[in-house]
């Protein structure tokens, strides 16, 4: 019998994922940059893949519940993916991060930053913001924690810390309040569609609109 998650157990898991972002990140700025910059962004990409697997195989054989990534995908699941997708886009970028920005520009500098950094890799970057990071984000909050808080706590409380340790995950205050929102969305996607498949669809599928909306404009600029 599946015996649930508690808070604090969970924290711990998201706590340690957070430490392999930063551990793939000094790679990346300390190590990748200095002694290989013309491959940098590739083993950035490469790390960053190994450390997902790494720790997605530590998290597998510490659970005492089953997360089935393949469970409840449909014709209908996947139509909410793409619905939650479109939406997401609209009223984030369209309607909600204008106002974020205007509010905290410190946050909105440093965010154009790494818009930029993103730009002179696009292909890499798109494997990195629209692959690995919605496969493994969605694996970890809602099959692992929206998942195992459902079965300690009720599904409700569940998707509010769910999402808060989402949002929490996201460096940027910017992308802090877009991610809180962004995981209810998600979260209730998963409730109802019972699909981490289709979460990781709607969430894909948001990065993807998102990065060639913001991206490839910066490609075109001198």
């Amino acid at each position: 019998m599946d015996n649930g998650l508690s808070v604090g157990e969970g924290a711990l898991w998201v706590l340690a994922w957070f430490g392999v972002m930063l551990f793939y990140t000094f790679l990346d700025v300390a190590v990748w940059r200095k002694i290989a910059p013309s491959h940098a962004k590739l083993l950035n990409v490469i790390s960053i893949a190994l450390c997902m697997g790494g720790f997605l195989s530590l998290l597998k054989s510490k659970l005492h519940f089953q997360i089935d990534i393949a469970k409840g995908v449909s014709p209908q699941g996947i139509s909410f993916a793409i619905g939650c997708a479109v939406v997401l886009y609209f009223l984030l970028d369209k309607f909600l991060d204008p106002v974020f920005e205007g509010m905290l520009p410190g946050s909105e500098e440093r965010y154009q930053e790494t818009l930029q950094h993103l730009r002179e890799a696009p292909v890499l970057s798109l494997i990195q913001v629209c692959i690995l990071a919605p496969v493994m984000e969605e694996i970890l909050m809602r099959g692992f924690m929206l998942g195992g808080l459902s079965i300690s706590y009720g599904k409700v409380t569940a998707l509010l810390i769910s999402s808060a340790f989402f949002a929490l995950l996201h460096f940027n205050m910017v992308q802090t309040l877009s991610a809180l929102i962004c995981g209810i969305v998600l979260g209730l996607l998963y409730i109802r569609t019972d699909s981490l498949i289709c979460c990781i669809a709607a969430h894909s599928g948001y990065n993807l609109i998102s990065y060639f909306t913001m991206i490839f404009p910066l490609l075109n600029k001198p």
